[in-house]
């Protein structure tokens, strides 16, 4: 399991991305960026490989 989302966990990937964002603007930021975690990693539970869509998309124009 990823660890904890904190500010200053936030405040690193902000700048790595190239962002200046004050303490208060990150601490805005934390608990959206906490639910955008946590519903990503719903999702993933709830997905296995065969939910892929297909690689190849045919329109049915196919005339062999």
């Amino acid at each position: 399991m990823a660890e904890a989302l904190t500010v200053e966990n936030l405040k690193i990937i902000a700048a790595q991305r190239g962002l200046k964002l004050t303490d208060e603007e990150l601490q805005k930021l934390l608990p959206g960026a906490i639910r955008s975690r946590q519903q990503a990693a719903e999702l993933r539970e709830l997905l296995t490989l065969p939910d892929e869509p297909a690689a190849v998309f045919n329109v049915g124009n196919d005339k062999s």
